[in-house]
């Protein structure tokens, strides 16, 4: 069982400080962007845009896992979809599209796009997504079947190199589609790095007896109070830099393995060396074992 890396909120670097603020945001955020405009729109991006890097730099880097959130943007006369953070980022045909252009160059590279918060999308726009995946990947999706049936040696030769998962019940109609609680991803929200910690452990603990994919998502979550006292930092200074011995700590202690981590998600994945940290777990397994994912 391989260790693969993957980024929260994966497509944040494109947040567009220009778009209207997300549906999903609360009435205070909403009325703070109204009342302070493009100042605030800056301000949120500090704390919105956890990642600095934009899908090919992710790829390049060795991230495998997309953390991807969906969005209609209010009176969008073209219906778009767009990724979304708070505020509204690339569109989605754009970054599905970056991630084939890497996926043709590297046919033996796989990569898990987890489509897990759907915002303003009606049954019309769920559509649209599922289309646009078959137009963008074709046969390079691996239909659904059971976790533990999927080695790498299985999907390079059947060719697949994408496993989407899909948060909705439409996931049920299509076969290419993985049901969302195939990837579990337990959240401790929490900004103390301790608790998240044993969150983390406990949530190892649970892992196998559910015979799926599994997210560790080494991330602490900012408080309002927060975000307010470190309002100019953005989250990167004020909670991510700061909590980071701590988490690489953990990382390091990790196995991989039936029993061990399956999927690492972190905010700034190039901070520190959390990326070679979770390469390395693989160098731990027994020659003997299998290479199922």
């Amino acid at each position: 069982s391989l260790v693969f890396l993957g980024s929260h909120d994966s497509f944040s670097f494109y947040i567009d400080e220009a778009s209207p603020v997300g549906p999903e945001q609360p009435e205070t955020v909403q009325n703070f962007v109204s009342v302070f405009g493009t100042v605030a729109k800056k301000l949120m991006r500090k704390w919105l845009a956890t990642q600095t890097m934009n899908f090919t730099s992710q790829l390049g880097a060795g991230i495998r896992y997309f953390d991807l959130r969906i969005s209609t943007k209010p009176r969008d006369p073209d219906n778009e979809l767009y990724f979304a953070h708070g505020l509204f980022s690339a569109k989605v045909k754009e970054g599905l599209e970056e991630i084939s252009a890497f996926l043709t160059e590297h046919p033996k590279e796989v990569v898990f796009l987890d489509f897990n918060h759907f915002y303003g999308m009606q049954k019309c726009h769920h559509e649209k997504l599922v289309q646009m995946l078959g137009d963008t990947y074709g046969n390079k999706m691996c239909p659904a079947i059971f976790a533990h049936e999927v080695s790498l040696q299985y999907l390079w030769e059947k060719e697949h190199q994408v496993l989407v998962f899909y948060h909705s019940p439409v996931a049920v109609e299509v076969a290419f589609l993985w049901p969302g609680q195939m990837m579990p991803a337990p959240w401790a929200n929490t900004t103390d790095t301790e608790k998240l910690i044993q969150f983390l452990q406990a949530s190892i603990t649970e892992r196998r007896k559910k015979g799926s994919f599994f997210i560790s998502q080494v991330v602490l979550t900012p408080k309002a109070s927060t975000v307010v006292k470190g309002v100019a930092s953005g989250l990167r200074e004020t909670i991510t830099e700061r909590a980071l011995p701590a988490m690489m700590e953990w990382v390091r202690a990790q196995k991989a393995g039936e029993s061990g981590v399956n999927i690492i998600t972190a905010d700034f994945v190039e901070l520190g060396d959390f990326i070679s940290t979770v390469i390395k777990l693989n160098y731990s397994l027994d020659e003997g074992e299998d290479d199922t994912t």
